[in-house]
């Protein structure tokens, strides 16, 4: 196997880290296709490997406006405060180091679910306009809604940026070793 062989099979490698990092929130995600892809690069010549970057830095921004779309349209549609957003993040934070004492059970991945949901329920309720029912029982019932906003949004992100991780990965294949072949 010669260097150039070497450096194809770890590029690859690092590519492929970024399937299991787009549904692990601890994981940089589809970083790892840039990364891969400037290996190539760096092992090929910048005229023979720029499609393979040219395409992971094409998925990289679109997985991240995956991230965005799907972390603020559904919150967005239910005009959710700053706050409901600032608790997601803190939620996640807590879930991930597996701060939450209620769960016992499920590690990291149950925590990456539930503590953006309760963090962002816990900032919508504490922050949303109290005109929402004397009671608090409309208060809470759109605080719980927000939360579960929040996190399908966040499953929805992560979807997209697993396929987009997928076809990442096949695209380099395809164009370093099949359409465009060194």
């Amino acid at each position: 196997m010669d260097r150039a062989d070497l450096l194809w099979w770890l590029a690859l490698i690092i590519q492929l880290m970024a399937i299991p990092g787009t549904l692990l929130p601890v994981l940089p995600g589809l970083a790892f296709l840039p990364l891969g892809a400037a290996l190539w690069v760096w092992a090929e010549g910048w005229a023979a490997a720029w499609p393979e970057f040219l395409l992971a830095a094409l998925i990289l921004l679109l997985g991240w406006g995956a991230d965005v779309l799907g972390m603020t349209l559904g919150a967005a549609r239910l005009q959710a405060t700053r706050w409901a957003y600032v608790g997601a993040g803190l939620g996640l934070l807590f879930g991930l180091l597996g701060l939450l004492p209620a769960l016992p059970v499920g590690g990291p991945l149950l925590g990456a679910l539930v503590g953006p949901l309760l963090g962002a329920s816990l900032g919508e309720l504490l922050t949303a306009p109290s005109s929402l029912g004397p009671l608090g029982l409309l208060r809470l019932r759109r605080s719980l809604l927000v939360g579960l906003a929040v996190v399908t949004g966040m499953l929805v992100s992560r979807l997209a940026q697993f396929l987009l991780a997928l076809g990442g990965v096949a695209g380099f294949v395809l164009l370093s070793r099949v359409l465009l072949p060194g």
